[in-house]
């Protein structure tokens, strides 16, 4: 396999649409509040998506020296299948944490000039988005061991996505703005919440405790399933209560379906007490595909 070919894969771009989805929330609602700025949607995006690479790279890292790795059944890793050495990934994360410094001071520039108590708070918030990505499984005290992934995500794929992506705009931030920050991480947190339920028999053998191996794959389902409710009526409450909301502002509604087909084939496989990855592996990527076009919709239907 060709080395270009191996670092594609190893930054794991399949996982970037998950990334951008609260950004492009972000926008929409910046769109429909009459405060959207171009070059901070851009330079968020960015920024999401580097963090989002980030994190893959030092979970591959920090997964091959924890042992995690050895007996998963998603896809291989490069470092555990040995296409990339321990320096050259260690190498690639402080390149690319390097550049989500560049691109996120650049953001902190445009959005704040010379605003010291914004810079200050958001240098925090970007600095402990940088530590969350690369501490998740590296380090001495990875918190992805310790059942905290879940939360992490909805912090961040949720909150900070949305809220302080609309924050940078607007210079405001509107308290209704956290119903659909909610659904963003909830779903989010179910995006994760499969991919555990797929490793739990490995990660309870590496040591390595998520939520799924303190629950069990029934309860973890369950689990799953109240995300997914939950999402979806945090985002309705919201839409119900603009002002003169109609009927075909729900579309967002549409992912639904596939999100329900998921549930029952994941049921299913739970039910078999199966330990193969392929389903699993099948409903991983259509819930993150589901989350990225109910991100689409979501902001459409505030733009429109």
């Amino acid at each position: 396999m060709k080395l270009f070919t191996v670092w594609i894969n190893a930054l794991r771009l399949r996982t970037l649409p998950l990334a951008a989805a609260s950004i492009i929330v972000a926008g929409g609602l910046a769109v429909h509040y009459q405060v959207f700025d171009s070059s901070i949607f851009l330079l968020s995006l960015l920024t999401a998506l580097l963090l989002q690479i980030l994190s893959n790279l030092a979970n591959d890292y920090g997964d091959a020296f924890t042992g995690a790795d050895e007996q998963r059944i998603g896809p291989d890793r490069a470092m555990q299948s040995g296409l990339i050495s321990a320096r050259a990934m260690k190498n690639a994360i402080i390149i690319v944490t390097m550049l989500c410094l560049l691109s996120g001071l650049s953001l902190l520039a445009i959005a704040f000039d010379d605003d010291i108590k914004s810079w200050l708070i958001f240098l925090g918030l970007g600095a402990l988005a940088i530590a969350a990505a690369i501490t998740y499984t590296m380090g001495k005290l990875p918190y992805g061991y310790r059942a905290m992934g879940d939360i992490a995500v909805f912090m961040f794929f949720g909150l900070l996505g949305v809220l302080g992506c609309f924050y940078l705009q607007a210079l405001t931030l509107p308290a209704s703005l956290f119903l659909p920050a909610v659904s963003l991480g909830l779903l989010s947190a179910a995006v994760l919440n499969i991919n555990n339920i797929r490793d739990v028999y490995s990660d309870k053998a590496a040591n390595k405790i998520t939520l799924v191996v303190l629950l069990g794959r029934e309860k973890a389902f369950i689990y799953h399933l109240l995300l997914l409710i939950t999402a979806m009526l945090a985002s309705v409450i919201y839409i119900y209560n603009l002002q003169d909301s109609e009927t075909w502002q729900y579309l967002f509604l549409l992912v639904i379906s596939p999100l329900a087909k998921s549930c029952i084939q994941i049921s299913n496989e739970i039910k078999k007490q199966t330990r193969e990855g392929e389903i699993f592996n099948e409903q991983l990527k259509n819930t993150a595909l589901s989350t990225f076009v109910f991100s689409l919709l979501f902001a459409i239907v505030l733009i429109a």
